[in-house]
Order: structure tokens, then C-alpha cells, then sequence
């Protein structure tokens, strides 16, 4: 069975905010037939009473009517509600105008008087503290204050002659009327900003969902683009080597179907999210498929003792230059240096295939690979530095690194 609180536990918090603005507003359309009809018809009597009552159950409907759409249209669901807004203001100061003519001129004594009193004051602060709600501006809220503030004066000053209650009641509707408008315009403020904030939190979801996209298609492009190019020349030389009817060709597809498993294997570790890459491996690695390749390689530096989040950024970095040379140029020579200097790790790629080779401007794999160093405050170049040469050269800060230089060939 759905309990009592069923319904406010299944609204969200912007949700919540809304329904307790709407019906804080409403509560004071209820005080305001509480609070003063009910006194003014014990005071002025049954017919006067009764006639007064009925204007104030009036100005409450419509101000409650007014707050419903407001609100509205402060969450975008109506256009603003400016005929409803005028007639609230007409009905507000007719309402305050009859309560000031009862003062003046029907039946006489202090009851009556302070029940005409508290109407005048209470119809005229929360018309105005109503009307703020569906003002766009805050300088239209203070026209709207100002207005009813000098209108109440001037009423005053033509229906009792009195300066001195003239310029006494500006002054407390200013600031009566002043408190309720500033009361409407903060919490129209709130709802906004809650609103707002719940946007921003599912945007902030979205984008963390899309991130983790980015990630695995970064890791899928990482882990399928090297093994691939070295599955498409293998399996080529196996071709030539069939043709000829060379032995070897066997070989070479065993190593093919070697490295299709690999392939599944680490795709399943992307998938699960265990996967980290590791530079001792991946030069170890660089260097075995180069030189299958055809590709004169030379391997110096070593990872023994780096960080393992700088270990798997660079490692990284080594298997996307692995698969650019492979792919993209026509190297006969490729040279991978790591070292460590001054408090920064330095890996660099030099092949001289640079005819076909990219500048690394709009690569996916590029772009990735600085993404990821990113991440460890590292920097990545890519570009040609003579001819025929390509480079690429990733920095990575090292924490506690020593001072000196070290390189080892391994």
C-alpha cells in the first residue's frame, strides 16, 4: 500500500522546492482570509463585515491564482501571466482603498478602525509580495513597491486630508510591501538555482558517461591498431611466403593466430576494466614487432622504478608510436629512448618514415595519448625535425626523481 509520504518521497528535490514555494505562497492567501476576514466581520458587523470579508476572499483567490501561475512561469511551462498580474493589482488597490474609506467613513471605534487597519496593510503587502513573483526585473519589483507605496500616500491624503497620515503610511507600506517582494524574489532565486544545480549535476553525468566512452574507445583503438597492422603484415608475408611454397609461411600464420588471441584477450581486459599497459613490456614488445617488420630497431632506457600511472602513460604512449610507424610510414629505422632527468621522465620515438607519416595535429590516437598524459601533469610533441625524420616526444613530471641522468640499453 502507498503510504502518506509516498507522494513527497517520489518527487526530486527540485520537484520538492517547487511544491514548497507554491504552497508557502498559497499559505499566505489562507492567512490572509484567517487572520483579517474573519476579525473584520466580528468587528464591523454582519452586512459591512460581510461585504468586507467577501473583497478579501476575492483579493485571496486571485493571489492564489497568481502564484499558480507564476510559478509556472518561472519554470518555463506558461507565458508570463501579465493580465492576471494587472487585475491582482487593481483588485489590490481597490481592496485597500475600501478598507481606508471604512476608516474615514463608517462606523465609528478603535476596533473598527484597527480591523480596517490590518486589512489595508495586509491585502496591500501581500498583493505587492504576490505581483513580485511574475515581475521579470528586480527593478520592476521595486517600481511595483514604490508604486503601491506612493499610491497608498496619495490615497491616504485624499480620502482623510491628513499630510502627516499620508507620510506615515508610505513609509510602512515601503517597507511591509518591500519584505514580502523580496521575500517572492528570493525564492523565485532558489527554485531557479535548484533547478539549475540539478541540470548541471545531470549534465555532469552525461558527461562522465561520454568520458568513460572516450576512454574505452581510446583503449580499443590502442590495444586493436597495433596488433592489427601486425596481424595485416604478417599474414601478407605468410601470402608470399605460401606462394612460393615456403615453409615458413606456417609460421607466420601460427604467430597471426598468436596474436588474435592476444588481441581477444586484452579486449576482454578493456572490457573489464583491468587492463593496464606496461612500459618494460611495451618496449620489449615495440622492439620484437619492428624488427619482424623489417624495421631496423633500437630500444635504450629503462622502466624499473617509475611510478606505475607514469609506467602505463607512457606505455601507451610507445604502443600508439608503434602502430603509427607501422601504419603510417615507410621507416627503415626507428629509435625509442626513455630516460629520466632533472625530475621528468622523457620518452622519445624517432623513426625516418616521415613521407607518409602524420604531424600529429588531428590524429584520434594523438589526441588521445595527450589525454592521457594529462592526466600525470605530462605533455606530449609529435612533428617531422628533418628530413625524412618523424619524432614524437612525451614528457612525464617525476616526483622524487634524482637529479642526474640515467640510460641504459636494454
Amino acid at each position: 500500500m502507498r503510504g502518506p509520504g509516498t507522494w513527497w518521497r517520489g518527487k526530486s528535490t527540485p520537484a520538492k522546492v517547487e511544491t514548497y514555494t507554491r504552497w508557502s505562497f498559497h499559505f499566505f492567501a489562507g492567512m490572509e482570509v484567517v487572520t483579517v476576514a474573519l476579525p473584520v466581520t466580528g468587528e464591523m458587523g454582519a452586512e459591512l463585515g460581510g461585504w468586507m470579508m467577501l473583497l478579501v476572499c476575492a483579493h485571496a483567490t486571485v493571489c492564489a491564482l497568481v502564484v499558480s501561475r507564476a510559478v509556472d512561469w518561472v519554470r518555463g511551462r506558461r507565458e508570463q501571466p501579465v493580465p492576471l498580474l494587472w487585475t491582482l493589482g487593481a483588485v489590490t488597490a481597490a481592496v485597500a482603498a475600501t478598507a481606508l474609506a471604512v476608516v474615514e467613513y463608517g462606523p465609528k471605534g478603535d476596533g473598527v478602525d484597527s480591523a480596517a487597519g490590518s486589512l489595508f496593510s495586509v491585502v496591500v503587502f501581500f498583493g505587492v509580495g504576490n505581483i513580485a513573483l511574475g515581475v521579470h526585473s528586480r527593478r520592476r519589483v521595486y517600481a511595483v513597491v514604490a508604486g503601491f507605496a506612493a499610491g497608498s500616500g496619495l490615497v491616504v491624503l485624499l480620502i482623510s486630508g491628513s499630510a502627516f497620515a499620508a507620510l506615515v503610511i508610505t513609509p510602512i507600506v515601503l517597507l511591509g510591501g518591500g519584505f514580502l517582494a523580496f521575500i517572492a524574489l528570493f525564492s523565485v532565486w532558489l527554485l531557479k538555482a535548484v533547478y539549475e544545480l540539478d541540470e548541471a549535476r545531470e549534465t555532469r553525468a552525461r558527461l562522465a558517461v561520454a568520458e568513460e566512452r572516450l576512454r574505452f574507445g581510446r583503449d580499443l583503438h590502442d590495444v586493436m591498431g597495433r596488433n592489427l597492422a601486425v596481424i595485416a603484415l604478417k599474414s601478407e608475408l605468410a601470402v608470399q611466403l605460401a606462394r612460393r611454397g615456403r615453409p615458413e609461411a606456417v609460421e607466420q600464420m601460427i604467430e597471426v593466430q598468436r596474436i588474435a588471441q592476444e588481441s581477444q584477450r586484452e579486449v576482454r581486459d578493456v572490457v573489464r576494466g583491468y587492463r593496464e599497459a606496461d612500459l618494460g613490456i611495451e618496449l620489449t614488445g615495440a622492439q620484437g614487432v619492428l624488427t619482424a617488420a623489417g624495421i631496423e630497431c633500437e630500444v635504450t632506457g629503462e622502466a624499473a622504478g617509475l611510478p606505475v600511472e607514469v609506467q602505463s602513460a607512457l606505455a601507451w604512449v610507445v604502443r600508439e608510436a608503434t602502430t603509427n610507424v607501422l601504419r603510417h610510414g615507410d621507416a627503415e629505422r626507428c629509435l625509442v629512448g626513455v630516460r629520466v632527468s632533472e625530475g621528468r621522465v622523457m620518452l622519445t620515438v624517432e623513426n625516418d618514415g616521415a613521407a607518409g607519416a602524420s604531424d600529429g595535429g588531428g590524429g584520434s590516437g594523438l589526441a588521445g595519448l595527450r589525454e592521457r598524459l594529462a592526466a600525470v601533469d605530462g605533455t606530449l610533441k609529435a612533428g617531422r625535425v628533418g628530413e625524412g625524420v618523424f619524432r614524437l616526444v612525451a614528457e612525464v613530471p617525476l616526483a622524487g626523481a634524482g637529479a642526474g641522468v640515467r640510460e641504459v640499453t636494454v
